[in-house]
C-alpha cells in the first residue's frame, strides 16, 4: 500500500490523536521510570506509603523506560504488544494500589486517566503498527 493510499485510510485526526495519546503515554513512562529508578525522595515517600519496598521503585522503573522507547519506536509491532500491556498493568497497579492503600479518591484520578490514554494509544494505531508477524 503507498503512502498515499495509506493516508487515505486513515484520517489526518485519527493520526494526530494516536500521536497525541502515545506521546503522553511515553513521555509518563519515561520520565516516571526515571524517577523511579532515582528513588527521589517523593518515591520513596510513595512506596513506602503503599507498603512496598523502596528496591520495587527500581525494578519498576527499569521496565518503564525501555517500554516509553518502544512505544515511540518504528515498528516492533509484538514489542508494542508488551509494552502496552506494561503500561497497562503499571497504571492499573497504580490505582489499585492506592485503593488497597486507602488513599483519597483523587489519587486514583491519574492511574485511571493514564489507562484510557493507553487504550486509546493502541486502539488509535495505524493498521501498519498493528500487524504482527508470526513467529
Amino acid at each position: 500500500m503507498t503512502s498515499s493510499a495509506t493516508s487515505a485510510a486513515f484520517p489526518r485526526s485519527r493520526m494526530i490523536a494516536y500521536r497525541v495519546t502515545t506521546g503522553l503515554v511515553a513521555g509518563v513512562l519515561l520520565v516516571g521510570g526515571v524517577i523511579d529508578v532515582l528513588r527521589i525522595p517523593y518515591v520513596r515517600a510513595v512506596m513506602a506509603q503503599l507498603g512496598y519496598p523502596a528496591y520495587f521503585a527500581v525494578i519498576l522503573g527499569a521496565w518503564k523506560v525501555p517500554g516509553a522507547v518502544v512505544l515511540l519506536a518504528l515498528r516492533l509491532p509484538r514489542l508494542k504488544e508488551w509494552a502496552y500491556a506494561g503500561a497497562a498493568f503499571t497504571f492499573t497497579g497504580a490505582a489499585a494500589s492506592h485503593l488497597a492503600a486507602g488513599d483519597p479518591g483523587e489519587t486514583l484520578v491519574a492511574p485511571i486517566i493514564l489507562t484510557a490514554l493507553t487504550a486509546a494509544s493502541r486502539a488509535l494505531r495505524p493498521p501498519p503498527r498493528r500487524d504482527l508477524v508470526p513467529c
